[in-house]
């Protein structure tokens, strides 16, 4: 639900009867907190706000705000914990555990699929359909997640753990949760539960109890046992997990026994060789070395992990490649002030020619079911023309009225029809066509209705359509079209000076094309190694818009119209990328 920004409708403090009620509320929902600790979770004398915002999607929320973080939410009349209460309160919810690699697909916006579940030797906390629950993550109990059950625990094992377990609400790192301090969960060690008493359950729970410790048998990715993953990652505090690339886009091969920094010195090397070996050419030198990163090794990198030099024992660009020039592999030179190019390539070398791009194993390919992204393909976007009521008269004959959508070919059609039906195409010569009063008053000007009496095809036609009223059809892969009128708002690229005198890239209008502007700015945080944040397009209600720290529009341009194939017209402002060897 907080995945993406969301917009705030109001901020005030909190009335004394909203507070009374809001503590009983508190007590209603969750009754196994004593009254000491709801007074501690809504305090008597402390500042407390309410604040009303609305989600991405449009659900209207309420939120409670103590000491400058969310402790509640209220949502259609229900209420629920934030992760920062939960920290406080890890019991208050029967609680869930999943994989830290799950963690990031979780704040994307994805549910919890139940093959994602981590069976306990105790065996899973009994709930139903509609409860709501807690998700955590192996080696620490402090929860990360909150969702709702979208099945009873008995069902969940009839299932074998397959299909959807949970609909998540809200997730360490989502946008409520960065709304407040941004601290970190704390590490809570797992609570050490003797089995249950099979004798006290039912048959049917008792068989549910057996498939519980066969699940407990699953294997992560495919190949890896549950105790080898737990002696890997499960053992691990959450605030190590947090630092784990999976969480900021690493996605690490889970079969790989490296460290996370070994495999993203390996990943930088492999892409350097990759681009070296198969990209770059010698009529490309000098290379700045901005662009061999953004332009060539970001496009090496594999399906499903992401190039992070700050996550590599390298932590920078320079270092990596004056470690490649030691290596004799390249030559690197500063040419302008402070700006960095490749100058020459041993392309002899025997790391290059040696180099072979590495079959992708099943396992690093193997993901959570229904949390995998598919590739983005542009939408087909056709003009259309809307009718008038000006112009209703003339298009009344062939069935159309006011507001009617039509194709360029259909106008074409239908005015040529009207023009041969009431022959009013000339005589003497057939490129002209005399303008009845209909035509007249549809096309001409005040000043020409009595000086122009007839118009060549191609003029009376162009006219035509100037004077329709524009609109537009998207169609996206596998989804039906969407018809609006107006013309479509192109993705616009725009540069801002800030305070500090520094160059920010702005883009806008992602969403009319089908693209998530978190997932692009994440791309464009990795590939520019610049910070990018996402906020509402001022003077809007639903637009969000991109920001990136200085000019990046040559990595918009090749995003946009080589990866995501968007045609150039739909995108306004690339013309102003930064020229070659100018410092950005």
């Amino acid at each position: 639900m907080f995945a993406k920004a969301f917009r705030v409708k109001s901020n005030t403090a909190i009335k004394g009867s909203d507070r009374r009620k809001l503590r009983a509320d508190v007590t209603a929902v969750f009754p196994t907190l004593g009254t000491d600790q709801v007074s501690e979770l809504v305090p008597g004398k402390e500042e407390l706000n309410i604040v009303k915002l609305y989600a991405h999607r449009g659900d209207a929320v309420t939120v409670y705000v103590s000491g400058g973080n969310p402790i509640l939410f209220e949502l259609e009349k229900n209420l629920y914990p934030t992760v920062y209460t939960l920290w406080s309160y890890p019991d208050l919810l029967p609680t869930f555990t999943t994989w830290p690699l799950v963690l990031e697909k979780l704040v994307g916006g994805a549910d919890l699929m139940l093959p994602g579940l981590v069976v306990p030797p105790a065996g899973l906390p009994q709930v139903q359909k509609g409860d709501l629950c807690a998700i955590a993550l192996v080696g620490n109990r402090a929860p990360v997640a909150i969702g709702v059950a979208a099945m009873s625990t008995a069902e969940m094992l009839t299932s074998g753990l397959k299909g959807r377990g949970f609909s998540v609400l809200h997730t360490y790192q989502d946008h409520l949760w960065r709304s407040g301090d941004k601290s970190s969960p704390p590490s809570i060690a797992p609570l050490a539960l003797d089995p249950p008493d099979l004798s006290e359950e039912k048959g049917s729970v008792q068989a549910d109890t057996t498939l519980q410790g066969d699940m407990r048998r699953l294997t992560l990715e495919g190949e890896e046992e549950e105790g080898e993953v737990q002696q890997r990652c499960g053992e691990k505090s959450l605030s190590e997990a947090t630092e784990d690339p999976s969480v900021g886009g690493l996605n690490p091969d889970p079969t790989d026994s490296k460290t996370l920094q070994e495999q993203m010195d390996e990943l930088l090397q492999r892409c350097f060789l990759h681009a070296l070996k198969y990209r770059v050419k010698k009529a490309d030198l000098p290379l700045l070395t901005s662009t061999l990163l953004g332009s060539h090794m970001f496009s090496c990198c594999p399906e499903g992990r992401q190039l992070d030099i700050k996550k590599s024992s390298y932590k920078k660009l320079s270092k990596f490649l004056q470690h490649m020039q030691q290596e004799q592999i390249i030559q690197v030179q500063e040419l302008s002030k402070g700006v960095e190019s490749i100058v020459a390539v041993d392309w002899k070398h025997p790391r290059i020619t040696s180099f072979v791009i590495p079959e992708p194993s099943p396992t690093s390919q193997t993901i959570q079911e229904g949390s995998r992204e598919q590739p983005y393909h542009p939408p087909d976007i056709k003009s259309l023309y809307c009718v008038p009521a000006s112009m209703t008269l003339l298009f009344q004959e062939s069935g159309h009225k006011k507001g009617s959508i039509l194709e360029g070919s259909e106008v074409r059609t239908i005015v040529i029809n009207y023009a041969k039906k009431n022959d009013l195409v000339d005589a003497d010569n057939k490129n002209l066509v005399k303008l009845d009063p209909i035509l007249c008053d549809c096309i001409l000007e005040k000043g020409e209705q009595h000086t122009v009496m007839k118009l060549p095809w191609d003029s009376l036609l162009n006219r035509c359509l100037e004077k329709l009223q524009p609109a537009y059809q998207v169609t996206f892969p596998g989804q039906e079209p969407i018809v609006k009128k107006g013309k479509i708002c192109p993705i616009d690229i725009t540069l801002a000076q800030r305070a500090s005198n520094k160059k920010v890239t702005v883009v806008r209008n992602l969403e009319a094309y089908g693209l998530d502007p978190c997932s692009v700015a994440t791309i464009l945080q990795q590939r520019c190694q610049a910070s990018t944040t996402v906020t509402p397009a001022p003077g809007t209600k639903d637009i969000l818009q991109v920001q990136i720290q200085g000019n990046q529009i040559h990595h918009l341009s090749r995003l946009l119209l080589e990866e995501y194939r968007l045609p150039r017209k739909h995108i306004q402002g690339l013309e102003k990328a930064p020229k070659p060897g100018k410092k950005k």
